[in-house]
């Protein structure tokens, strides 16, 4: 038995304009139409014995977290919120130190949320061996039999055989060039570093006190002066951020004697670029890859990602095309990895489309921004079954709302009652008010705002059945 550790803070910038701050690429079904990354994850340990998964996210991502967990069954998941990112060796040590509250000092399988192995069997042999390496006190990582030179990874040196299976870690090597890489290929005996990593929760906190003490003291004085909300466990965000920065490896594993890698060949890829989602995909005899309605004509070597409307392409090859409601994406293949330098400049733009798409997801349900104006904005809002919005006012709008389809119960002022379909209320400015499915179908409705201001942030919570009266 092991506790599953997934970590999914990160932001994915390359996979823009899919993968956005708030709604990043382990949260997205990026492969398979039917399950996001985080879920795959999570599916891929079937048949395997071992514990709830422990999930550690931004605090940002609580609800998308918590949702998808749902769907799995696992409603009873902990969640451990990061208030800010320090790296993968303090979010794995309040993993640790979360589990050895919980259980009898676990083996824990560290993975990351948004990676892809297509040879299930392959990983799961690779865990048996890891875990017997684990139980006996190594700090084990997975080691990818590479396929090609790959510029784009850290590498792992294979030293002399430890154990079944398993092989000491000679050294650590950063991101190469073409040129190294291919040495490294070539010399055979070096492997891609995945993020992967499998020991007891004690002998990585005995490392890392070791090598970076200030990390497990944090973490512990975090953890200790947090509170479980629901089941998120959240720290203390004031402690929490004096914690050091620092990976894993930077951290432990190019630190202690006890490293020791297993060697894994399952198709994996950590889905990093636009580039990567196209070699990892079944391409066609042209060698494109195409996702939803799209026609091309003498096109070749390409990605086409269509959301939300037709893609055609004509005299083309080597070209990543992904639409989205509010932005389209146009790159060279081999190009993909400047993608960030364009979110880079959204951000100096302080537009809001390197943050969120169109469509944005709550605990309660989505709302589509569908058109807007200078004193208008008109959305469409979702509200699942027995959901409610916060009780709340607006300094500088007033809403109209028309209900399209199932019941509201509208509280507005001191009044409270019910909103069918082709009715429709009004909100003044100021009005302290909130909106709450009732019923046993989705509500869905049209809101019309107007006013000076606009903005999100333009929300005064007064109580909210998701603990978001702070954000």
């Amino acid at each position: 038995m092991f506790l599953p550790v997934i970590m999914a803070g990160g932001s994915g910038t390359r996979l823009w304009p899919l993968s956005r701050q708030l709604n990043p690429k382990q949260f997205l079904p990026l492969v398979d139409a039917d399950m996001t990354m985080l879920q795959a994850t999570i599916e891929r340990l079937d048949g395997l014995e071992h514990a709830v998964p422990l999930l550690i996210c931004n605090e940002n991502h609580r609800f998308l977290a918590a949702e998808q967990l749902r769907q799995l069954g696992l409603e009873d998941a902990n969640i451990i919120l990061e208030p800010v990112g320090r790296n993968t060796a303090p979010a794995i040590a309040l993993a640790a130190l979360q589990a050895l509250t919980e259980q009898e000092d676990p083996i824990l399988l560290v993975l990351a949320a948004d990676h892809l192995i297509q040879d299930v069997g392959a990983f799961h042999q690779s865990i048996a061996k890891a875990q017997v390496l684990a139980e006996a006190g190594k700090l084990v990582t997975f080691a990818i039999t590479p396929t090609h030179p790959e510029t784009g990874y850290g590498y792992l040196q294979m030293g002399s055989p430890v154990g079944e299976g398993g092989f000491k870690v000679n050294r650590f090597v950063e991101k190469p060039d073409l040129k190294t890489a291919e040495q490294y290929l070539s010399h055979g005996g070096y492997f891609w570093n995945s993020g992967m990593f499998m020991f007891r929760a004690s002998r990585y906190l005995q490392e890392l006190e070791r090598f970076q003490p200030k990390i497990v003291s944090v973490c512990r004085e975090a953890l200790a002066g947090g509170k479980q909300d629901m089941h998120f466990t959240r720290v203390d965000s004031s402690i929490f951020v004096t914690s050091p920065d620092d990976s894993i490896d930077y951290a432990v594993m190019e630190k202690t004697s006890d490293a020791v890698m297993v060697p894994l060949d399952a198709g994996w890829s950590d889905i990093g670029s636009w580039s990567a989602l196209w070699e990892a995909g079944e391409k066609n005899s042209e060698g494109n890859l195409f996702k939803g309605d799209v026609l091309s004509e003498n096109t070749s070597g390409s990605y086409v990602h269509a959301t939300h409307r037709l893609v055609t392409t004509v005299g083309v090859r080597d070209i990543i095309i992904v639409e989205t409601k509010d932005a389209v994406l146009v790159a060279h293949r081999d190009q993909v990895q400047d993608v960030k330098k364009i979110v880079d400049q959204l951000k100096g733009c302080k537009r809001q489309e390197y943050a969120n798409h169109r469509e944005v997801y709550r605990p309660w349900g989505v709302y589509d921004s569908i058109d807007n104006g200078e004193r208008y904005q008109v959305k469409r809002i979702t509200v699942k079954p027995g959901e409610k919005l916060s009780v709340q006012m607006h300094h500088h709008r007033a809403e109209h709302w028309i209900v399209v389809s199932g019941t509201a119960r509208v509280t507005n002022g001191e009044k409270t009652y019910l909103v069918t379909e082709n009715q429709s209320t009004y909100i003044p400015i100021g009005q302290i008010h909130a909106l709450e499915n009732p019923g046993m179908i989705p509500l869905e409705l049209i809101e019309v705002q107007s006013g000076s201001y606009l903005g999100e942030d333009d929300i005064v919570r007064f109580e909210d059945i998701y603990g978001r009266l702070k954000g």
